[in-house]
Protein backbone atom coordinates (compact mmCIF):
# COMPACT_ATOMS: atom_id res chain seq x y z
CA UNK A 1 0.00 0.00 0.00
CA UNK A 2 1.50 3.55 -1.18
CA UNK A 3 1.86 5.86 1.63
CA UNK A 4 2.65 10.06 1.50
CA UNK A 5 5.76 11.17 4.07
CA UNK A 6 4.62 14.30 5.85
CA UNK A 7 8.15 14.99 8.00
CA UNK A 8 11.07 13.30 8.03
CA UNK A 9 10.53 9.27 8.31
CA UNK A 10 6.58 9.70 9.36
CA UNK A 11 4.77 8.03 6.67
CA UNK A 12 0.47 8.91 6.33
CA UNK A 13 -1.25 5.58 4.63
CA UNK A 14 -3.08 5.97 1.70
CA UNK A 15 -6.39 6.90 1.75
CA UNK A 16 -6.38 7.44 5.47
CA UNK A 17 -9.29 9.04 7.51
CA UNK A 18 -7.86 10.52 10.91
CA UNK A 19 -8.33 13.88 12.80
CA UNK A 20 -4.75 14.65 13.26
CA UNK A 21 -5.85 17.75 15.99
CA UNK A 22 -5.15 16.97 19.63
CA UNK A 23 -8.38 18.32 20.68
CA UNK A 24 -10.25 15.77 18.90
CA UNK A 25 -8.97 13.06 21.21
CA UNK A 26 -9.47 12.42 24.87
CA UNK A 27 -6.99 9.18 25.38
CA UNK A 28 -4.02 7.74 24.06
CA UNK A 29 -3.02 4.23 24.74
CA UNK A 30 0.68 3.06 24.48
CA UNK A 31 2.02 -0.86 24.20
CA UNK A 32 5.33 -0.60 26.11
CA UNK A 33 8.17 -3.46 25.29
CA UNK A 34 9.92 -1.44 22.16
CA UNK A 35 7.36 1.23 21.78
CA UNK A 36 7.54 3.27 25.16
CA UNK A 37 10.63 1.18 25.98
CA UNK A 38 13.80 0.25 24.22
CA UNK A 39 13.67 -3.32 25.25
CA UNK A 40 11.57 -6.50 24.85
CA UNK A 41 11.84 -7.74 29.07
CA UNK A 42 10.98 -11.52 28.40
CA UNK A 43 13.88 -11.58 26.42
CA UNK A 44 16.45 -9.70 28.19
CA UNK A 45 14.88 -11.83 31.44
CA UNK A 46 16.00 -15.21 29.39
CA UNK A 47 19.45 -13.66 29.41
CA UNK A 48 19.80 -14.63 33.22
CA UNK A 49 18.97 -18.24 32.44
CA UNK A 50 21.39 -18.09 28.80
CA UNK A 51 17.82 -18.66 27.03
CA UNK A 52 17.66 -15.15 25.22
CA UNK A 53 18.05 -16.18 21.37
CA UNK A 54 15.66 -19.01 21.81
CA UNK A 55 12.94 -16.72 23.42
CA UNK A 56 13.74 -13.46 21.07
CA UNK A 57 13.11 -15.99 18.18
CA UNK A 58 9.97 -16.82 19.67
CA UNK A 59 8.86 -13.05 20.76
CA UNK A 60 10.64 -11.66 16.53
CA UNK A 61 7.65 -13.98 15.27
CA UNK A 62 4.68 -13.28 17.60
CA UNK A 63 5.36 -9.61 16.62
CA UNK A 64 5.52 -10.03 12.81
CA UNK A 65 2.03 -12.24 13.11
CA UNK A 66 3.73 -15.37 12.02
CA UNK A 67 2.38 -16.91 15.57
CA UNK A 68 -1.11 -16.09 15.73
CA UNK A 69 -1.81 -17.79 19.38
CA UNK A 70 -0.10 -14.78 21.82
CA UNK A 71 -1.05 -16.57 24.84
CA UNK A 72 0.50 -19.69 23.70
CA UNK A 73 3.35 -18.18 22.52
CA UNK A 74 3.96 -16.29 26.01
CA UNK A 75 3.09 -19.08 27.87
CA UNK A 76 6.13 -20.88 26.43
CA UNK A 77 8.24 -18.37 26.62
CA UNK A 78 7.51 -17.25 30.12
CA UNK A 79 7.95 -21.24 31.04
CA UNK A 80 11.79 -20.95 30.09
CA UNK A 81 12.05 -18.35 32.92
CA UNK A 82 11.67 -20.60 35.58
CA UNK A 83 14.25 -20.44 38.57
CA UNK A 84 15.03 -16.60 37.36
CA UNK A 85 15.59 -14.45 40.19
CA UNK A 86 14.22 -11.40 41.45
CA UNK A 87 17.69 -9.49 41.93
CA UNK A 88 17.88 -10.80 38.07
CA UNK A 89 14.29 -8.80 37.01
CA UNK A 90 15.84 -5.26 38.88
CA UNK A 91 19.19 -5.79 37.24
CA UNK A 92 16.93 -6.25 34.00
CA UNK A 93 15.10 -2.29 35.00
CA UNK A 94 18.22 -0.82 36.81
CA UNK A 95 20.54 -1.97 33.42
CA UNK A 96 18.60 -2.26 30.38
CA UNK A 97 15.23 -0.39 30.61
CA UNK A 98 15.50 2.67 29.07
CA UNK A 99 12.58 5.02 27.62
CA UNK A 100 12.79 5.76 24.10
CA UNK A 101 14.51 8.74 21.95
CA UNK A 102 11.53 11.65 22.70
CA UNK A 103 8.39 9.03 24.48
CA UNK A 104 9.00 11.63 27.85
CA UNK A 105 8.25 14.40 25.88
CA UNK A 106 5.55 13.33 23.72
CA UNK A 107 3.34 11.77 26.47
CA UNK A 108 3.84 15.01 28.24
CA UNK A 109 2.35 17.10 24.97
CA UNK A 110 -0.50 14.91 25.04
CA UNK A 111 -1.39 15.20 28.93
CA UNK A 112 -0.55 18.78 28.27
CA UNK A 113 -3.53 18.70 25.58
CA UNK A 114 -5.91 16.99 27.93
CA UNK A 115 -5.17 13.55 27.14
CA UNK A 116 -5.34 10.72 29.48
CA UNK A 117 -2.89 8.06 29.09
CA UNK A 118 -3.18 4.39 28.90
CA UNK A 119 -0.16 1.50 28.49
CA UNK A 120 -1.51 -1.68 27.82
CA UNK A 121 0.83 -4.45 27.64
CA UNK A 122 1.78 -8.39 26.96
CA UNK A 123 4.93 -7.66 29.27
CA UNK A 124 4.94 -7.65 32.90
CA UNK A 125 3.63 -5.41 35.66
CA UNK A 126 7.22 -5.88 37.31
CA UNK A 127 8.27 -3.24 34.59
CA UNK A 128 4.75 -1.51 33.96
CA UNK A 129 3.99 -0.24 36.93
CA UNK A 130 8.19 1.58 37.22
CA UNK A 131 7.10 3.26 33.43
CA UNK A 132 3.70 4.33 34.22
CA UNK A 133 5.28 6.13 37.43
CA UNK A 134 8.10 7.37 35.18
CA UNK A 135 5.73 9.17 32.49
CA UNK A 136 2.61 9.57 35.36
CA UNK A 137 0.63 7.39 33.24
CA UNK A 138 -3.33 7.49 33.91
CA UNK A 139 -4.47 3.36 33.39
CA UNK A 140 -2.16 0.57 32.77
CA UNK A 141 -2.89 -3.09 32.45
CA UNK A 142 -0.12 -6.06 32.13
CA UNK A 143 0.71 -9.42 32.68
CA UNK A 144 1.99 -10.50 36.49
CA UNK A 145 4.88 -13.15 36.90
CA UNK A 146 3.99 -15.81 39.33
CA UNK A 147 6.81 -16.08 41.93
CA UNK A 148 7.76 -18.62 44.52
CA UNK A 149 9.88 -16.68 47.38
CA UNK A 150 12.64 -14.89 45.18
CA UNK A 151 12.40 -16.93 41.79
CA UNK A 152 9.85 -17.14 38.64
CA UNK A 153 7.80 -20.07 38.60
CA UNK A 154 7.66 -19.84 34.85
CA UNK A 155 3.78 -19.26 35.33
CA UNK A 156 1.65 -15.96 35.06
CA UNK A 157 -0.90 -15.27 37.86
CA UNK A 158 -4.83 -14.79 36.71
CA UNK A 159 -6.40 -11.28 37.19
CA UNK A 160 -10.00 -10.57 37.75
CA UNK A 161 -10.12 -9.35 33.92
CA UNK A 162 -8.51 -12.12 32.30
CA UNK A 163 -5.72 -14.29 32.16
CA UNK A 164 -3.10 -12.90 29.67
CA UNK A 165 -3.08 -9.37 27.53
CA UNK A 166 -3.07 -10.51 23.83
CA UNK A 167 -4.41 -8.74 21.27
CA UNK A 168 -7.85 -8.88 22.00
CA UNK A 169 -7.58 -8.37 25.21
CA UNK A 170 -5.63 -4.81 24.60
CA UNK A 171 -8.48 -4.00 22.17
CA UNK A 172 -10.85 -4.82 25.14
CA UNK A 173 -8.90 -2.56 27.83
CA UNK A 174 -9.12 0.32 25.11
CA UNK A 175 -12.73 -0.01 24.85
CA UNK A 176 -13.34 -0.44 28.75
CA UNK A 177 -11.66 2.86 29.35
CA UNK A 178 -13.34 4.88 26.63
CA UNK A 179 -16.63 3.82 28.17
CA UNK A 180 -15.42 4.52 31.84
CA UNK A 181 -14.11 8.07 30.32
CA UNK A 182 -17.47 8.41 28.36
CA UNK A 183 -15.80 8.61 25.13
CA UNK A 184 -15.86 7.43 22.12
CA UNK A 185 -13.26 4.91 20.86
CA UNK A 186 -12.58 7.30 17.71
CA UNK A 187 -11.44 9.71 20.46
CA UNK A 188 -8.62 7.33 20.99
CA UNK A 189 -5.23 7.50 19.66
CA UNK A 190 -3.21 3.75 19.75
CA UNK A 191 0.41 3.83 19.85
CA UNK A 192 2.26 0.05 19.05
CA UNK A 193 5.02 -1.95 16.91
CA UNK A 194 3.61 -6.02 16.63
CA UNK A 195 1.02 -7.40 15.74
CA UNK A 196 -0.90 -8.10 18.49
CA UNK A 197 -1.40 -4.45 18.94
CA UNK A 198 -3.23 -4.58 15.97
CA UNK A 199 -6.37 -5.04 17.45
CA UNK A 200 -6.67 -1.76 19.38
CA UNK A 201 -5.42 0.15 16.69
CA UNK A 202 -7.69 -0.40 14.43
CA UNK A 203 -10.60 -0.12 17.10
CA UNK A 204 -9.77 2.98 17.57
CA UNK A 205 -9.59 6.95 15.58
CA UNK A 206 -5.98 7.02 15.29
CA UNK A 207 -3.23 4.41 15.03
CA UNK A 208 0.47 5.22 15.04
CA UNK A 209 2.76 2.34 14.28
CA UNK A 210 6.45 3.46 16.06
CA UNK A 211 8.97 1.44 14.67
CA UNK A 212 7.00 -1.19 13.62
CA UNK A 213 7.01 -4.66 12.03
CA UNK A 214 5.70 -4.42 8.74
CA UNK A 215 2.63 -5.44 8.81
CA UNK A 216 1.72 -2.98 11.29
CA UNK A 217 3.42 -0.41 9.58
CA UNK A 218 0.94 -1.06 6.18
CA UNK A 219 -1.95 -0.71 8.86
CA UNK A 220 -1.42 1.68 10.29
CA UNK A 221 -2.36 5.91 10.21
CA UNK A 222 0.49 6.95 10.74
CA UNK A 223 3.84 5.35 10.87
CA UNK A 224 7.14 6.64 12.30
CA UNK A 225 10.02 4.88 10.95
CA UNK A 226 12.81 7.29 11.95
CA UNK A 227 14.09 9.09 14.79
CA UNK A 228 12.36 9.52 18.42
CA UNK A 229 8.32 9.73 19.36
CA UNK A 230 8.57 13.35 19.77
CA UNK A 231 8.34 13.38 15.63
CA UNK A 232 4.99 13.12 15.78
CA UNK A 233 4.31 16.13 17.15
CA UNK A 234 4.80 17.55 13.61
CA UNK A 235 1.70 16.17 12.60
CA UNK A 236 -0.55 15.92 15.89
CA UNK A 237 -0.96 19.37 17.02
Amino acid sequence: MTATEVAPGLLLRAGAQSSFALADYRLAAFDMDSTLINIECVDEIAAAVGRKAEVAAITEAAMRGEITDYKASLRQRVALLKGVNRADLQRVLDERLQLNPGVASFVAALQKAGLRTLLVSGGFTFFSNVVRGRLKLDFARANVLEMDGEQLTGRMVDQPWGDIVDGEQKRRTVLDVCDLMGIAPSQAIAVGDGANDLPMMEAVGLSVAFHAKPAVRERAVLSLAEGGMDRLLAVLK
